[in-house]
């Protein structure tokens, strides 16, 4: 059974690997997981490349809203399972380089995700003061963080 830590560094791993897909991280993570999960093994290696892409084109096929919601969800948790039974089988001081190499590339992925980004959706709305009256569509980019 896997310590808390490892739990969360294999959740932010299956978070990476959903983040990474839509931004230009996705190759170093794309590889970079590949390779952890590979072990040196260039045929499983290649292996974890196809499922990488295949994981990929599922989330670029989802639709907006609730349906995308909902495969980026079951794709963090799928990406997370795998990573906790990777880490589980390791031993101790390959875990912990595997923990490195993991925390290696969440931090690219997040480095890649657009800055400051918060998206509602909304029809037909009206906008009065600090109110919202009906519904309409509304994406807001803090650009700040850029400068």
């Amino acid at each position: 059974m896997l310590v808390e830590g490892l739990v969360a560094v294999a959740a932010a791993g299956g978070g990476a690997v959903v983040q990474a897909a839509a931004t230009d991280a996705w190759n170093g993570v794309r590889g970079g997981l590949a390779r952890i999960f590979g072990r040196g093994d260039a045929g499983r290696e290649q292996a974890e490349l196809e499922r990488l892409d295949q994981t990929r084109a599922v989330l670029a096929a989802a639709q907006e809203g609730e349906e995308a919601q909902r495969v980026q969800i079951a794709q963090v948790a799928r990406w997370q399972t795998r990573l906790e039974t990777l880490l589980e089988e390791l031993p101790e001081a390959e875990q912990q380089q595997v923990v490195a190499e993991l925390q290696a590339l969440v931090a690219q992925a997040k480095a890649a995700a657009p800055a400051g980004t918060v998206h509602n959706d909304f029809s037909q709305a009206t906008f009065t003061n600090s109110q919202v009256l009906g519904s309409g569509s509304m994406t807001v980019t803090n650009n700040y963080d850029n400068q």
